[in-house]
């Protein structure tokens, strides 16, 4: 399974045995490079703040937070989710939450690694969507929210959005704009204006502005703008964005 840079993977299981046994499955597997280890939701969610996972490997029954509250707990930019539970009966709740595949305990080798191939094409290649029909038209203002109006700006002359835990700012060479829009409504109105990706569960980016894409030792970019600002563009962000622009 060649990749551009080898998975973050996190397991979490709350029974030490079974998580063992995904570990050191997990470490016969090609490509994967670090394998975390949790035994609760609640840490699962830590460690998410702290660290990029590309792929995080859950059990479904678990005191406290089940696998399936942990996910809908998860920041917007979440890992792709495996789930593994000795009970058949929650794959629909787990796909219905976005899980990318559901793996039936004791797990062995040939299904775990299907599951990581699988979690492993998401990332490089991203879900199937729909196709934005042919001769849509471009965006040519951006309408943004603010507690006075709303602001009308050209797509082209926005930099960069960012969120700041607060409220999103919306930056052009010029200015920046403040508005209670999350990051998401903005992307789904920037849809048609081609230039613009999604790079950090925090941050939009519009390529057009962007002078050099500078490594960081995590996988991820700090994106150098043509204004002097930087913006990080995260681990899993950073490898849908080399495959757009033809990197390895």
């Amino acid at each position: 399974m060649a990749s551009s840079i080898p998975l973050r993977v996190l397991v979490c299981d709350d029974e030490l045995m079974a998580r063992k046994r995904v570990l050191r499955l997990l470490g016969e597997i090609g490509g994967v490079e670090t394998a975390l280890e949790c035994e609760s939701g609640e840490q699962v969610l830590a460690r998410l703040r702290e660290d990029d996972v590309d792929v995080a490997i859950l059990d479904v029954n678990m005191p406290g937070m089940s696998g399936i509250e942990t996910v809908l707990a998860m920041p917007e930019e979440r890992p792709y989710v495996v789930f593994v539970t000795a009970h058949p009966e929650h794959a629909v709740k787990a796909f219905d939450v976005g899980a990318v595949d559901y793996v039936l305990k004791p797990v062995d080798d040939a299904r775990l690694a299907k599951a990581i191939e699988r979690a492993r094409a998401f990332l490089d290649h991203g879900p199937r969507a729909e196709g934005e029909p042919a001769g849509a038209p471009r965006l040519t203002k951006l309408a943004i929210a603010t507690h006075d109006g709303a602001a009308l700006v050209s797509p082209a002359d926005v930099t960069h959005a960012t969120f700041d835990g607060a409220l999103v700012s919306v930056h052009t060479s010029s200015r920046t704009i403040l508005t209670d829009d999350t990051l998401q409504d903005l992307e789904t109105k920037l849809g048609p204006a081609g230039s613009f990706e999604r790079v950090h569960r925090r941050a939009i980016l519009n390529l057009d502005h962007v002078d050099r894409l500078e490594s960081v030792d995590t996988g991820g970019y700090v994106a150098c703008l043509s204004t002097g600002k930087r913006v990080d563009v995260s681990r899993q962000s950073a490898r849908k964005l080399r495959r757009r622009l033809g990197l390895r």
